[in-house]
Formats: structure tokens, C-alpha cells, sequence
């Protein structure tokens, strides 16, 4: 997995990250989740939350294969008062 590449939205509670997937294995990826953790970070730099979020892994991935995916990651609405923005930073990914 790539580090993710983050692009603002129109709505400060969202953002777009995409990621690039490489099977180094000898099988097929069938299916998996990628989990974000998003920050809420304050005018001031602080980091005052982190939520999580799952979505599905874009499988199949065949061995040796590479292949990206683009999600909007969003937090709700009232979490991100204004002056505030959201920084997803953490991902993690689960294969099956």
C-alpha cells in the first residue's frame, strides 16, 4: 500500500484520499476493508479527535497486480466547527 494522497472537498468534514494497492503475493486478493483515521484538526493545530471509518478494498487484485482506489472520507457535519479541517492520516488495511 501506498501512502495516501489527500485532496480537499468542498466540505470541511471531507476530504478525498486515494491509495495504491500491491499484491506481492502468488493468489489472488478477493476482497478486504481499508480503515481511515480521520483527525479533526483545530484552527490552532491541535488534534482533537480521531474517527474511524471502514470501507471495502477494490478487489479482486490479481497477484502481482497494482490497483488504486479513490474514497471520500467524511466525519459528521457538526464535529468540524469552522476554522477547523479534517486530516485523514491513518490507514490501515485488512486482505482476505
Amino acid at each position: 500500500m501506498s501512502e495516501p494522497s489527500r485532496a480537499a472537498t468542498d466540505r470541511r468534514w471531507c476530504e478525498k484520499v486515494t491509495l495504491s494497492f500491491s499484491n506481492t503475493g502468488g493468489t489472488a486478493v478477493r476482497s478486504g476493508t481499508v480503515t481511515f483515521g480521520t483527525h479533526i484538526i483545530g484552527a490552532l493545530g491541535i488534534d482533537w479527535a480521531t474517527i474511524r471509518s471502514t470501507e471495502s478494498l477494490p478487489a479482486p487484485i490479481a497477484a502481482g497486480a497494482r490497483k488504486s482506489g479513490t474514497w471520500t472520507v467524511c466525519v459528521e457535519s457538526w464535529r468540524v466547527p469552522l476554522g477547523m479541517h479534517v486530516e485523514t492520516q491513518d490507514v490501515s488495511v485488512e486482505w482476505k
